[in-house]
């Protein structure tokens, strides 16, 4: 147990410091827990999340293939004029897209389609686009909290005690729409110096004719169907039995077969150093798992609460948020679903799980999936988020979070 939380601390301190590349600490990570018998080799392949890796690569490819259609250019720039060029609009727009969106797909759905079009859209008005970027991310994690199939924790939630839809929805939607009308606003203030759009710059786009963006339209008329149709299914991936990335993976097949775009060139375009970290995360957090070094920690709610229901609440609430910040929200969270099953039967609990579990993604830059494909897009687009500056604004959204949360769990719950 302890060679594996060193390995995990030491590579969180070196992401941290951003002085080596973060995919190679990863990866050096997951090879050492394997070299030294942490995990043997089948079980680092089964500690990997390849629903999550198949739905990045299937998305990264269907986005990829559209985005050189000039699609996402058009959407930028109606985005653009829709909002005036005000910064503050812009912000809510994106913002509350993003969260709506997260909350009937899923955040990383939502985050590879979302970002292409914020780069397009920062560039024509002249702003930052890591500002929005991050405020994405945030609204992204917020709003996959309000339904059973916007966030994976949810999801590992649901499939374990059958609650249904429109119960994450009536317990979960309230607290998330409360945080997301507190925090989007404080994080627009308090990037707002770098959100300033000059009055020619909002000109020049309130003057682009957003028709003239589309570079191909007949492949546009081959491909983007795909893409709206991948979506949709989204929405009945349950009922059809389909997982999330068998649903992107075949939407990406149909695309490169209709698609007149070479394969290499698109295949080329996948984010491979964003995989690769997320394989060689999962694999130290699963030696983690393994040891039981998560199961500790979750268990000593337990002792701590000594049977208090109000104590157990906020004891859940805050310890998987603290959780899935330093680790990351799915398996953390199905390290706490045995813990929190044996408190006893009072859905409650699961509210609280899903709750700490899904605020705490935002905390640090790879506490959820869709944080760390965010910022696998920006570095792409030589826009890196560091994990420093992220830890910035991520732990102060996080706290607030919680403590709008911890009113909303005594109030409704205790």
């Amino acid at each position: 147990m302890a060679f594996a939380i060193a390995v995990f601390v030491v590579a969180l301190a070196l992401i941290a410091s951003e002085r080596v590349d973060r995919t190679k600490i990863a990866l050096l990570g997951a090879t050492l827990v394997v070299l030294a018998g942490t995990l043997d080799q089948e079980q680092a392949i089964e500690a990997v999340d390849f629903n999550t890796i198949g739905l990045l690569v299937g998305m990264m490819i269907m986005v990829r293939v559209t985005e050189t259609t000039g699609v996402y250019t058009w959407l930028a720039i109606r985005a653009g004029q829709l909002s005036q060029g005000r910064p503050l609009v812009l912000v809510l727009a994106l913002a509350v897209t993003t969260a709506v969106l997260s909350a009937f797909l899923d955040n990383v759905t939502t985050i590879l389609l979302i970002v292409p079009i914020t780069f397009l859209l920062a560039d024509a008005l002249d702003i930052d686009p890591v500002p929005l970027i991050v405020i994405e991310i945030v609204a992204s994690n917020l709003g996959g909290t309000a339904t059973l199939i916007g966030d994976p924790p949810n999801i590992l939630i649901a499939g374990h005690t059958g609650l249904s839809f429109g119960a994450f929805i009536a317990n979960l939607a309230p607290i998330v729409i409360l945080t997301l009308a507190v925090v989007i606003p404080g994080l627009y203030f308090a990037f707002r110096s770098r959100l300033r759009i000059a009055p020619e710059a909002r000109e020049q786009v309130m003057a682009l004719d957003a028709a003239k963006s589309i570079e191909d339209a007949g492949e546009a008329k081959r491909t983007v169907p795909i893409l709206v149709l991948t979506i949709l299914v989204f929405f009945i991936h349950k009922p059809l039995h389909l997982e999330p990335a068998t649903v992107a993976l075949a939407g990406a097949a149909v695309t490169l077969l209709l698609s007149r775009q070479s394969l290499a060139g698109t295949v080329s375009s996948i984010e491979w150093l964003t995989l690769f970290f997320l394989i060689g995360l999962f694999v130290m957090v699963g030696a983690l798992e393994e040891t039981g070094a998560l199961e500790e920690v979750a268990n000593g709610i337990a002792s701590v609460t000594d049977g208090n229901r109000t104590a157990e609440l906020l004891g859940i609430l805050w310890v998987s948020a603290i959780g899935s910040g330093l680790v990351d929200n799915i398996p953390f969270t199905a390290a706490m679903i045995p813990v929190v099953d044996s408190l006893g039967d009072d859905s409650a609990y699961w509210w609280a799980l899903a709750l700490g579990a899904c605020f705490g993604g935002n905390a640090t830059i790879v506490a959820a999936a869709c944080n760390v494909a965010a910022s696998g897009m920006a570095a792409r687009a030589g826009n890196p988020i560091g994990f420093v500056f992220f830890l910035r604004y991520g732990l102060p959204v996080t706290a607030v979070s919680l403590i709008l949360a911890t009113a909303y769990v005594m109030l409704r719950y205790a």
